[in-house]
């Protein structure tokens, strides 16, 4: 087993291919959050992460002599992963890209949703210089990659496939499953982005926390299985007995720690709207953050 990386130091993953892991710790980002330094000679630069003068500097320790940055590619709008990005492009001198600003993606159905709350970690004032397209094709000196829109976790979230490798974000972490948490966050784009990202048929994938993933496919089938049970838990806890967002988690999630149940009602909440969309429940009333539902 490898040793763990330590916050600021590099770590060669492979030709081509290098990882800083920002000092910022914590229930939702494990470790901390990963940057990936991909390419040799004019790189790119993918997640430079949280605005730490300190992690900025690692990234650019962690760039060899005579090297620069011709791009820098933001998975999603969240404070772990893009607010470097803006000082870390005056400094390189390079665009920052991105599939758009914190509200890009966001889906038809959560615009619907009343009082929606959320908000977690959005970095509000992100915007980039370019904007990613789904399918567009992002090229430097040796590498070549295509940016895939991959909402489900965030509205504005991408990927990036390079060769056999995949660049996942938040969307799929081998350490934990992802927060989706209305209206950034909808479970049905997940699903839909986590069948997407099996088709590609990576041998590896690299998230924005936790270790390599060397079985992306496998993993991928876990994380879908494990949102199937859980809409399967809340039709169960809804069976007979009505209920909103807040009641539901604390009925499923009997076994998780008092302080992360509020990120657990919030995954509940995407899984009512997204059954409440499929008409396999109903909100009493308009459908709102606080809406008690009940199965039809």
């Amino acid at each position: 087993m490898a040793d763990p990386l330590v916050a600021g130091q590099v770590r060669q993953v492979a030709p081509g291919l290098r990882q800083v892991l920002a000092p910022n710790p914590s229930p939702m980002t494990l470790q901390g959050t990963n940057t990936w330094i991909v390419g040799e000679g004019r790189v790119a630069v993918i997640d430079p992460g949280p605005a730490l003068p300190t992690h900025l500097a690692a990234i650019l320790a962690a760039l060899g002599p005579g090297e620069t940055v011709s791009h820098i590619l933001v998975t999603h709008a969240h404070l772990d992963h893009s607010p470097l990005a803006r000082p870390f492009a005056e400094m390189a001198g390079a665009p920052v890209l991105a599939f758009g600003d914190a509200l890009a993606g966001r889906s038809p159905v959560m615009a619907r949703l009343v009082g929606a709350g959320g908000g977690e970690g959005v970095d509000n004032g992100f915007a980039p210089d370019e904007v990613l397209a789904d399918g567009a094709e992002i090229s430097g000196d040796g590498w070549r990659m295509t940016a895939l829109h991959t909402p489900g976790h965030f509205g504005n979230h991408l990927s990036f496939v390079w060769g056999e490798r995949l660049f996942t974000g938040d969307q799929v972490m081998g350490w934990s499953s992802s927060l989706i948490s209305p209206p950034d966050g909808d479970v049905a784009q997940y699903m839909a982005s986590l069948d997407r990202l099996a088709a590609i048929g990576a041998q590896v994938a690299h998230s924005g926390h936790g270790p390599d993933i060397p079985d992306p496919a496998a993993r991928i089938a876990e994380l879908a299985a494990h949102r199937r049970q859980r809409e399967a838990e809340v039709l169960a806890a809804l069976t007979g007995a009505p209920a909103d967002a807040a009641t539901l988690a604390a009925r499923i999630y009997t076994a998780t720690p008092p302080a992360l149940l509020g990120a657990a009602a919030r995954n509940v909440l995407a899984h009512l709207v997204d059954l409440s969309d499929r008409g396999l429940i109903a909100p009493q009333g308009v459908l709102s953050a606080e809406a008690v539902f009940e199965r039809g």
